[in-house]
């Protein structure tokens, strides 16, 4: 069976406060046309693909509701999901989620070729803050808009896609292996990421710039990629938002953990790879043959705790010491 599937990036510019959701929309179906103009599967938009990074700001009331969408697919995006009807061609697009219970998620969707859902996924590491902090310009307020994710990290097959083992993941999840080994215990072949990282440090001080930010950004993708042994797609709504920067550097990577396309710009911009997914196989069955060498026994750790104790604080921190 030929197991190449042909993604595509669409990283987009800038989306202002004042920018209306249809000329954002409109941005987006272009880019989803440029896409499928290219006999693409699936193509992968940012986080929070349909409005501004909205937790930059401190927001209340029907202001904060109107960056939330109450269902997916809703009157306003609808025009996207028919333009996947009408291309044949799927989609990853990050949202603010609004539940019927009142439950607000940072989440994603892929969606298939038909138009329909296929998979959920609402993002588990929040960064920045609850309150704001007045010493900066910017907030980062995810974690006062948003809830941790329930979902997990949940992979899932489709034949729309050459029965690839997908994966999501969203902006500050990229950075944190746990995610990805979890995907990568469930045999993922590619992981689609999306996301809007600031070109300054959102906590304050000056410790990180855009080129830094920018290295880190594609260092734990071509990273875990790597050790996973899996295609990775990461995709940045980048430039200018409202004075506040957003990097860019929307990479496609390979099982190895080389970029084969970036973007090049902080536009809207398409990037497109064919992805061998009989490339995963090599470090699947060879360096990262898991059910071969993974010890898990010694991994309590990771998931007995979330932050960090000094040996001497550990039960039998220091029984190996002769």
């Amino acid at each position: 069976m030929n197991r190449i599937l042909r993604i595509a990036g669409a990283q987009m510019g800038p989306t202002q406060r004042a920018d209306t959701r249809e000329n954002t929309l409109a941005r987006m179906i272009s880019l989803f046309e440029q896409a499928a103009s290219k006999k693409v599967d699936l193509v992968v938009f940012p986080e929070l693909a349909f409005t501004t990074f909205f937790p930059r700001w401190l927001l209340s009331g029907p202001e904060l509701d109107s960056y939330f969408e109450m269902d997916m697919p809703n009157p306003s995006v609808q025009p996207l999901f028919d333009c996947a009807r009408r291309l044949q061609t799927g989609f990853y697009v990050g949202y603010a989620e609004l539940t019927p219970d009142g439950r607000r998620f940072n989440t994603a969707i892929i969606v298939g070729k038909s138009g329909e859902i296929l998979s959920k996924y609402r993002k588990v590491h929040l960064p920045g803050y609850v309150e704001p902090k007045r010493e900066n310009k910017f907030q980062q307020l995810e974690k006062r808009y948003f809830e941790y994710g329930d979902f997990g990290f949940a992979c899932f097959e489709s034949p729309q896609f050459k029965n690839a083992v997908l994966g999501m993941l969203i902006c500050n999840d990229r950075r944190w292996a746990e995610a990805w080994r979890v995907l990568g215990l469930q045999n993922v072949e590619l992981v689609c990421i999306g996301y809007n990282s600031a070109a300054y440090d959102p906590s304050g001080g000056d410790g990180e710039d855009a080129t830094l930010r920018s290295f880190h950004s594609k260092l734990v993708v071509q990273a875990n990629a790597y050790m996973n042994a899996t295609w990775a797609i990461s995709i940045a709504k980048a430039g200018v938002e409202d004075g506040a920067g957003l990097i860019g550097g929307s990479c496609i990577v390979d099982p190895n953990g080389q970029i084969v396309a970036e973007a090049l710009t902080l536009k809207d911009e398409i990037i497109v790879a064919d992805c061998d997914l009989s490339l995963c196989r090599h470090g699947k069955d060879k360096m990262f043959n898991f059910s071969a060498h993974r010890r898990p026994q010694w991994y309590g750790l990771i998931t007995e705790q979330s932050g960090t104790l000094s040996p001497s604080h550990l039960p039998g921190g220091n029984e190996n010491i002769a």
